[in-house]
């Protein structure tokens, strides 16, 4: 494989990869519905196509195509696009949070017609796509071992990567991270509101710091949570605590059920996210300002 890939949806995460790779001497061409995300790009080296088809007949073959669009149907619809411009032994790489059964449906179907599949989850937001994240390799062995040094490229320190056997593999295990995030996130945001509602006039800030300073719950996590109540005020008031969800805690949640595997606090995290529109609160504010640090998201109230 040469160093030449062709990248499909420019937003936060697509085009921090789009940058990280080019300044790494890579050759990227990208596409993306909105004119002015590409225009970006391209003023900064960066091959503009009008369509996925025509990016992915710009590529010199074996071509490599990421995908980097919303789950479900968005991925098929480029599919339909992309693959009858591609040849056998072509690779396709979905770096989206699509879900697992999804991926495994695509690797056959692509398999089928002799096209190689890899599935990504990749952590790390915004600022992990733009200088280095955590990366969560499924699908194709062959596939993988060619495209290793473009994950090393890519993952934190170039070491931040993993490889799953099977297609849906690497969806799984970054599904499940995410499980595991949002009950992470919910023990934070509640522990944060019980602070903030004690007689002891509790600086929250303090109370992160001390936390993220040898205690047993250091962490990425309670480090954002400072952030947050630095940049936005002890009261978050002007944070919404209603909490975006984005599905892959429903599916954790989901898939523990099929599995027989008890899961109480990711489900409650991910049910609290639901109720949290109709009953926001002070946790959910956290969370919310959590989510804003890391991924973000828009989570400013509604005015």
């Amino acid at each position: 494989m040469k160093n030449e890939i062709g990248v499909v949806g420019l937003g936060k995460m697509g085009a921090g990869i789009v940058r990280q790779l080019m300044e790494k001497g890579w050759t990227v061409h990208g596409f993306d519905p909105v004119p002015g995300a590409v225009h970006a790009l391209a003023a900064e080296g960066m091959g503009a196509h009008d369509s996925p088809a025509a990016l992915a007949s710009a590529l010199s073959s074996p071509r490599l195509v990421w995908l980097m669009v919303p789950a479900g149907k968005p991925v098929d619809d480029v599919l339909a696009q992309v693959v009858p411009v591609l040849s056998k032994g072509d690779i396709i790489i979905d770096g989206g949070n699509s879900d697992y059964k999804d991926s495994i449906r695509r690797g056959t179907e692509l398999a089928a017609v002799g096209l190689r599949f890899i599935d990504v989850g990749f952590s790390g937001g915004p600022g992990g796509a733009r200088s280095g994240g955590c990366l969560m390799v499924g699908g194709d062995k062959s596939a993988f071992d060619e495209l290793e040094p473009l994950f090393a490229a890519l993952a934190k320190n170039g070491t931040a990567y993993k490889f799953f056997p099977g297609a849906g593999a690497g969806h799984f295990v970054k599904m499940v991270h995410n499980g595991i995030e949002y009950g992470m996130m919910q023990a934070i945001g509640e522990g944060t509101e019980i602070l903030k509602k004690s007689a002891f006039n509790i600086d929250l800030i303090a109370a992160m710091d001390i936390y993220n300073n040898g205690s047993v719950i250091e962490s990425r996590l309670v480090g954002w949570t400072k952030a947050a109540l630095e940049q936005y005020g002890q009261d978050l008031s002007d944070i919404s605590g209603t909490v975006g969800h984005s599905g892959e805690g429903e599916w954790t949640a989901r898939t523990a059920r099929e599995l027989g595997v008890p899961a109480p606090i990711i489900e409650g995290s991910f049910k609290f996210r639901v109720e949290s529109a109709k009953n926001p609160s002070f946790t959910g504010q956290v969370v919310s300002a959590q989510r804003n640090q890391f991924g973000g998201h828009n989570v400013a109230k509604e005015s």
